[in-house]
Parts: structure tokens; sequence; C-alpha cells
């Protein structure tokens, strides 16, 4: 394992965690999430578990990133902040 691949996946996985947290537009949060999501499955490829990454790439990332944007889709604001 390259040891700075593994850092700098980590540093990306952990601005998009925060960064997440911290933003108040809820697409933009779900769209960091699904980086955050990305970045995990690079971090498991990379570290050698090639069955975990692809199960976080096939769910994670794809298929809650579309969920949570259509839910988000789907709900309105019932106050005007």
């Amino acid at each position: 394992m390259i040891w700075q691949l593994d850092f700098l996946f980590l540093i990306l996985v952990l601005i998009c965690a925060l960064a997440a947290i911290n933003i108040k537009d809820l697409l933009s949060a779900v769209i960091i999430l699904g980086a955050f999501s990305f970045f995990m499955c690079l971090l498991w490829a990379e570290m050698g578990a090639v069955d975990v990454a692809f199960t976080e790439a096939a769910v994670a990332t794809s298929v809650c990133t579309i969920l949570f944007v259509g839910a988000i889709i789907k709900t309105t604001r019932r106050s005007k902040d």
C-alpha cells in the first residue's frame, strides 16, 4: 500500500465529512456525501478490500445519492427562512 495515497484519501474523507455537517443547503450536503462515499470507495479499494469498495460504489455513491436527491426534490419548505 502507498501510505501517501491512503493519507490523501483520508484527508479528503474528513474534509467531505466536515463540509457535509456544516453546510446549510440540503442538496449541497447530499452531493458532498456522495463525494464522501466516492472517496471511501477509493480508500477501500486502495487498502485491498475490493468487495467492500464495490458495495460502497454501488450502494452509497449511486443509489443513496439518487434517493436523497429525489426525496429533497419531493419536499417543500414550510417556513420562509
